[in-house]
């Protein structure tokens, strides 16, 4: 090859160096397009963030969900904008939207604490307690040193039925802030579940020791009192419920009662009255002070029935309000029963039985209202609904000859020897007289052979009753030929 001449080499030089710096100049404008675009698109990105941010203090969810939209247009790639959205939907309740936002927010940023925890709270709100402990589960493994995301981790356990989970969170979420009331006090509740009442006690104790305005914990607290009865502690801590809540009439009726529970009826008697004072159109507090009244009532009420009269006229006060209870209207019931005013007494209970919840004592009250009085149809179908409502340990036996006897008297003598039959199993020992009225019922049923046997058992036990003695002379007669029958039983042979 042939080298080119100076002349155009030098040419060459300078054209290429031109190029170069062309290029150079070109690519520094891109460049600088680049960033100005950048900066410009950040700028914007933080500014539409502002608005939302701005728009969301004065409670203006939509322009702010349009803010943080038109942020997400602008940088797709960046968690805050997912997050700010989807925090904002669940601030609108619209949670299948921020669980969409918040789970992306977390795709993006797998370290962020931020859509942890919010996803943990919106998994919650729709009552999916093990996705909910799932999300705060991550968030601790990241930082463990969080009181509150202990505790949402530990309520989240208890609501998903695992409160032996719970504890350990809780028990750090405590070590954390021993000033944290709510895990305190959700403390003491998964300590009850595990019947460590000690433990218990000692949680709600220091959560309103915090907190003395907080509730909820002395309610459990009250309610360990009446449980291992010990009353002096239940008396405190209901006299400071009726300060903390002087508003609420039940407070002043629970402290009434629990005065009487412990014998000092002229206290029980003193704060029903008063309560009665502050809320007259309340029913459960003249139902309060009624039952305070009848139960120093004496059982014949013959006597002093100054106490009855009173159990009376505040039980008829609560029973002609607007919002009386069946329990009212079944002491008011029970107290005319007392008095002797059975018709009145039947028609409140017949009322008090409509009204639920009703309390099983109403149907036994109603039928020793209706019995007396020759209603037996009302009296044994009472005795049935307090069975097929009574406690689960009620013996059910104690009830069967008196159900007999009224299944007699409504013409049912079926039904009654299915009761008489019980209450002998029940009894282990067979007794003449209860022999004897299972055999008139079987009679009276048409069952002459099961009432042949019957009469047969009970003069085995005494051959002199006269009312088996009856009965065998009867069964025989009707089972002798007609022609036998118009001889007398008694004729002697050779007349």
């Amino acid at each position: 090859m042939f080298p080119l001449p100076a002349k155009i080499r030098r040419s060459l030089r300078f054209r290429v160096k031109r190029l170069a710096t062309a290029l150079f100049v070109l690519l520094a404008g891109i460049a600088g397009v680049l960033i100005y675009t950048g900066a410009a698109r950040d700028r914007d990105y933080g500014r539409l963030i502002e608005q939302g941010d701005a728009a969301l203090a004065q409670d203006q969810t939509f322009l702010a969900i349009e803010a943080y939209s038109g942020a997400i247009a602008l940088k797709s790639d960046s968690m805050l904008g997912y997050l700010k959205r989807g925090e904002t939907y669940r601030r609108r309740g619209e949670l299948m939207e921020a669980l969409r936002d918040l789970k992306t927010a977390a795709e993006i940023d797998p370290t962020a604490l931020g859509p942890l925890e919010r996803l943990g709270d919106v998994n919650y709100s729709l009552n999916r307690f093990a996705r909910a402990a799932e999300r705060y589960e991550a968030y601790i493994r990241i930082d463990d040193r969080s009181p509150r995301v202990l505790y949402k981790l530990a309520l989240a356990r208890y609501k998903d039925g695992k409160p032996l989970l719970a504890l350990q969170p809780l028990r750090q979420a405590v070590t954390l802030d021993d000033k944290f009331v709510e895990a305190q006090y959700l403390l003491g509740l998964t300590l009850l579940d595990r019947d460590q009442l000690v433990e218990a006690r000692q949680s709600f104790e220091r959560a309103v020791e915090v907190a003395p305005a907080f509730v909820p914990a002395w309610d459990e607290l009250v309610a360990l009192a009446r449980a291992r009865k010990e009353p002096r502690a239940l008396l405190t801590q209901l006299e400071r419920l009726a300060k903390l809540e002087p508003d609420r009439p039940e407070r002043h009726v629970a402290l009434g009662l629990a005065h009487a529970e412990t014998g000092r009826t002229d206290l029980a008697v003193s704060t029903l009255r008063r309560a009665a004072e502050r809320f007259p159109d309340e029913p459960q507090v003249y139902t309060a002070l009624g039952r305070v009244w009848l139960n120093v009532t004496p059982p014949d009420a013959r006597g002093d029935r100054v106490s009855l009269n009173k159990a009376i006229e505040a039980l008829e006060r609560a029973s002609t309000l607007a919002r009386a209870s069946s329990e009212a209207l079944s002491l008011y019931g029970e107290s005319l029963v007392l008095s002797g005013n059975l018709p009145r007494a039947e028609q409140v209970l017949l009322q008090a039985i409509t009204k639920p919840p009703v309390d099983p004592e109403t149907f036994q009250r109603l039928a020793n209202a209706a019995e007396p009085q020759g209603h037996f149809g009302v009296a044994r179908d009472a005795l049935l609904n307090y069975l097929a409502v009574a406690p689960e340990n009620t013996d059910v036996t104690l009830y069967a000859v008196r159900l007999a006897e009224l299944s007699l008297q409504v013409n049912d003598p079926a039904t009654a020897a299915i009761w008489f039959e019980r209450a002998l199993r029940a009894s282990n020992v067979e007794t003449p007289l209860l022999l004897s009225r299972l055999a008139e019922a079987q009679l009276r049923a048409g069952d002459e052979q099961a009432a042949r046997l019957t009469v047969e058992r009970g003069l085995t036990l005494d051959p002199a009753h006269a009312r088996l003695r009856a009965l065998a002379r009867r069964l025989r007669l009707s089972a002798a030929p007609a022609s036998d029958q118009s001889r007398p039983a008694d004729r002697p042979r050779g007349s």
